[in-house]
C-alpha cells in the first residue's frame, strides 16, 4: 500500500513538474505583452475548463504533464487579426528568450525549492563520500535468521579483533584486488579460514591477518541459506548534513550546483548509455547509471516510500527537475533551447544585415527544419522507448 502511495505522489510529482515548467512559459509571455491562448494541464479529452483574460485554462483526462498554446510562437502559426501585434514571433529578442528560457528556470526554480526543503527535514547528502572499500563501524557478527531479521550478538568482532580501524581503505583481500564494496563482501565472503587484508592508512600500506567467523547469510524475499565468511564490518559513508531555515538557502545553492555539474555530466553521457540498456534489456546487469523513464522514477519514488526514505524521495524528484530543465537547453527542435538557438540565429543575422545596411530578415521558415526535427523526434522517441523497456524488464534497484 505505502508503495502504491509512493508510485502514485511520484507521478503526481512528476506531472506537477511538467505543469509548472509550461507554468513557466506562460507567466513570462503574459509578463512580456505576448497572448496566451490556452494553458492545459494533461492531455486527451476536456475535464473542464474556464477562462480569465485572454486565455482559458483547463484540465484535459490524461495528467501527462501540460501545454501552453502561445499566439505566434513560430511564423507559421495562424493568427487571428488582434493577436498579430501580440505575437510571439513579433516580439524583441530578449523577450523571446524569456520565455523560452520560463519553463527551463521553473524547473531549476523547483529543484532547487525541493533540495532547501531536504536540508531542512533530512540534510543533504554529501558528494564526497570515502573510497568505496573504506572500512566502517565495526561490531561483533550476529546470526541471520531465514526471514530476514538477525540474533543478537555481543563483544568484538573479527575486525575489531584484528585491529583495523574506520577508515582503513582495503586494496585486496587475500592478494585478489577489489576496488567496489560489492567486490570486498564477495571476497570476504569466500574466506573460511585466516587470510589478510592488505589496506591503506594514513599513506602506508599495511597487511592485516583476520580470522572470519562463518554465519548464514539469507537472501531476501526467501530462499535458501548459505554459510559464509564475515568479520562484523560496513562502510564508511558520509552521513546527510542538516540545516535550519537560514543556513539552508545558501547550502542549497552550493548542493545545487553541484548537481547542476552532475546533471549535465550525465547529459554528456547519454549517447554512451544506449549500450548500456540494451544490456539491461536483453539480460545483463542494470547500470545503475543509466537513465530511466518516468515509470521507472516513478517505480524508484514507490520503493524509497516504502522504505520510509522520503528524504530520498524528494532528492530523486529534485533531480528529475534539473534533469527536465537542463534537458529542454539542448538546442535542438522540439525543445525550448531549438526555439532558443532560432531565435539567437534570427537576432545574429539582423545584426549582420543592419551592418550591410539591409533590412532585417524573414523570419526563420519552420518548414525548413522538419526534417531535423522529425529527426530529433525519432531518436529521442526511440530512446525513451529502449528505456522504458529497460525499466520494466530489469528495473533499477536502489536497494538489494
Amino acid at each position: 500500500m505505502v508503495y502504491a502511495l509512493g508510485f502514485a505522489l511520484f507521478s503526481l510529482g512528476i506531472t506537477i513538474s511538467i505543469a509548472l515548467h509550461e507554468c513557466g512559459h506562460m507567466w513570462t509571455a503574459q509578463a512580456t505583452g505576448m497572448k496566451v491562448r490556452r494553458y492545459f494541464i494533461g492531455f486527451g479529452p476536456r475535464v473542464f475548463s474556464f477562462r480569465r483574460g485572454d486565455t482559458e485554462y483547463g484540465l484535459k483526462a490524461l495528467p501527462l504533464g501540460g501545454f501552453c498554446d502561445i499566439a505566434g510562437m513560430t511564423a507559421l502559426d495562424e493568427l487571428r487579426p488582434e493577436e498579430i501585434d501580440r505575437a510571439m514571433y513579433r516580439q524583441a529578442t530578449w523577450k523571446r528568450m524569456v520565455v523560452m528560457s520560463g519553463g527551463i528556470a521553473m524547473n531549476f526554480l523547483l529543484g532547487y525549492i525541493l533540495v532547501v526543503v531536504l536540508a531542512i527535514g533530512w540534510g543533504l547528502p554529501q558528494f564526497d563520500q570515502p573510497p568505496a572499500t573504506a572500512l566502517g563501524n565495526m561490531s561483533c557478527v550476529p546470526q541471520q535468521n531465514p526471514d530476514g531479521t538477525t540474533q543478537p550478538c555481543t563483544g568484538a568482532g573479527p575486525a575489531q579483533r584484528a585491529g583495523l580501524q574506520r577508515g582503513d581503505v582495503v586494496k585486496s583481500v587475500n592478494d585478489v584486488k577489489v576496488s567496489t564494496w560489492k567486490e570486498f563482501q564477495a571476497e570476504t565472503q569466500k574466506q573460511s579460514g585466516p587470510f589478510t587484508y592488505t589496506v591503506e592508512r594514513d599513506g602506508q600500506i599495511l597487511t592485516i591477518p583476520v580470522t572470519p567467523e562463518r554465519v548464514m547469510r539469507y537472501p531476501e524475499g526467501g530462499g535458501a541459506g548459505r554459510e559464509v565468511g564475515a568479520v562484523g564490518v560496513g562502510a564508511d559513508v558520509y552521513g546527510p548534513v542538516k540545516y535550519d531555515v537560514l543556513s539552508a538557502i545558501p547550502a542549497a545553492g552550493s548542493f545545487t550546483g553541484d548537481m547542476f555539474v552532475r546533471t549535465f555530466q550525465s547529459l554528456a553521457q547519454l549517447p554512451q548509455k544506449v549500450t548500456s540498456l540494451w544490456d539491461a534489456v536483453t539480460g545483463g546487469e542494470r547500470d545503475p547509471e543509466t537513465p530511466v523513464s518516468v515509470y521507472g522514477a516513478s517505480k524508484i519514488g514507490g520503493e524509497t516510500a516504502e522504505r520510509g526514505l522520503w528524504g530520498v524521495f524528494i532528492l530523486v524528484l529534485a533531480s528529475l527537475n534539473f534533469f527536465l530543465g537542463a534537458f529542454n537547453i539542448l538546442p535542438l527542435l522540439p525543445l525550448d533551447g531549438g526555439h532558443m538557438a532560432v531565435v539567437l540565429y534570427e537576432k545574429i543575422r539582423n545584426t549582420i544585415r543592419g551592418w550591410k545596411g539591409l533590412a532585417p530578415g524573414a523570419p526563420v521558415d519552420y518548414l525548413k527544419l522538419l526534417p531535423v526535427t522529425y529527426v530529433a523526434v525519432v531518436i529521442g522517441g526511440a530512446y525513451m522507448v529502449l528505456t522504458l523497456v529497460a525499466d520494466i524488464v530489469n528495473p533499477i534497484r536502489l536497494f538489494p
